[in-house]
């Protein structure tokens, strides 16, 4: 596993603008697609950021979902110390990811480029593990970087963090999920197309979603043998 730390985001800050977009403008952009996704109904009570790092997204989180309660998972003591200065409540808990096996179940699973940095071989057991830590019926978004977006490769290829990467396709993805007992089949939905100095192109990206060029992709999965 990886050790994403304070310094990563950093170095991600000086990468994301060759899109000319900040880390917020992404963040808002999966959640958004997210809730869309999900069904009117859900109101997850406990919700994991699996590999959440400084906890920005957490927050985000508990701003969609503001009657559940979030726990950010990583492995860097660094990052979690300062994701729970700047964002600890009553609400927001980070923890070590040793302790994930004693967290009580939750309702959904938001995991944001860490399979890439997670070995191949390992890959399965950690989904494995999310999908004991669902409830029947609960979630989990795998969201992942675009390895046939050529965008995604230049970012990650000028990203010091992500030089030993291995990108995880979304038929990978698709695989791995459904080895790792969750829910078949699944349509994987591809997220920003243009920078922003195409920006008024942008109200065709919710149209492009299944066309396998996005920055970006998630797979939304379901605990249960169900079909999404």
């Amino acid at each position: 596993m990886f050790d994403c730390s304070k310094e990563y985001d950093m170095m991600l800050q000086k990468t994301v603008p060759l899109s000319g977009e900040d880390k917020q403008y992404f963040i808002r952009g999966r959640l958004r697609d997210l809730r869309r996704q999900l069904p009117a109904s859900f109101n997850p009570g406990r919700i994991l950021d699996f590999g959440c790092g400084i906890g920005q997204t957490t927050q985000y989180l508990a701003q969609l979902f503001p009657t559940a309660d979030i726990i950010g998972f990583d492995i860097s003591d660094k990052a979690l110390a300062h994701a729970q200065q700047t964002y600890g409540s009553a609400r927001i808990s980070f923890c070590n990811l040793a302790e994930f096996s004693r967290i009580e179940a939750v309702d959904l699973c938001y995991a944001n480029g860490v399979f890439h940095h997670i070995d191949p071989e390992e890959r399965l057991g950690v989904i494995v593990r999310i999908h004991q830590a669902l409830r029947p019926g609960g979630y989990f978004a795998l969201f992942e970087n675009n390895p046939w977006n050529p965008g995604t490769r230049l970012v990650m290829k000028r990203t010091s963090f992500d030089l030993d990467a291995q990108p995880l396709s979304p038929l990978e993805a698709g695989r791995r999920l459904r080895d790792g007992g969750f829910a078949t089949p699944y349509s994987p939905r591809y997220l920003f197309y243009f920078p922003h100095s195409l920006a008024f192109l942008r109200f065709l990206e919710p149209f492009l979603c299944r066309v396998p060029l996005g920055g970006q992709y998630y797979i939304l999965a379901k605990s249960v043998n169900e079909q999404i």
